[in-house]
């Protein structure tokens, strides 16, 4: 009778230990800090428009497995869904530009890998156009941006936030100057 109590005890406390999950690790692509310059004139960048492909676009961060694999990490969520928190971070990244007049942005994220251990990378289209004009396109460009990641995905989530970082000073660049090109992602 004994030994059948402690069996059913051990046997409980082993499956309470399975159902035990890992706590959720809530991630952003907004930086801490800032550099905080401040706007010198009345123009400004907006956001137009966002898309990221639909294989990122959730609160769970995704990762890429070898050359065709994708996991989803069921304890690694961004603080929102991807495309709201590149907004998030573009918007705060851009209201630091100084852009000569007020323009706005549409952005198409054509890829957005993270590779622990190797890199971060975001293909992006992008297009500054005058507000309220019909079609008067300043400038396109397509620029892919790679950053060195380190093994752990708050590393992985560094490097994305200094790609999103990169993409804010290139759109910022290109607002304010008077010509029509590309700016280098260098």
């Amino acid at each position: 009778m004994v030994s059948s109590l402690k069996i059913t005890l051990v046997t409980a406390l082993l499956l309470l230990a399975a159902c035990r999950s890992e706590p959720i690790q809530f991630h952003t692509l907004t930086p801490a800090q800032l550099s905080g310059t401040a706007r010198a004139n009345g123009g400004e960048i907006l956001i137009e428009g966002l898309s990221v492909p639909p294989q990122v676009d959730r609160p769970q961060i995704v990762i890429r497995q070898g050359n065709a694999g994708l996991a989803i990490l069921e304890t690694e969520w961004w603080a929102a869904s991807l495309v709201d928190e590149l907004r998030s971070a573009l918007v705060d990244q851009l209201a630091n530009s100084n852009p000569q007049r007020k323009v706005s942005v549409r952005v198409e994220v054509q890829r957005f890998d993270s590779v622990p251990g190797q890199y971060a990378l975001m293909d992006v289209k992008w297009r500054l156009r005058s507000p309220g004009e019909s079609d008067t396109t300043l400038v396109s460009c397509r620029s892919t941006l790679q950053t060195p990641s380190g093994p752990s995905i708050d590393d992985l989530v560094i490097a994305q936030q200094n790609n999103v970082k990169r993409l804010a000073a290139l759109i910022s660049q290109a607002a304010a100057s008077a010509q029509r090109g590309c700016p280098s992602a260098n």
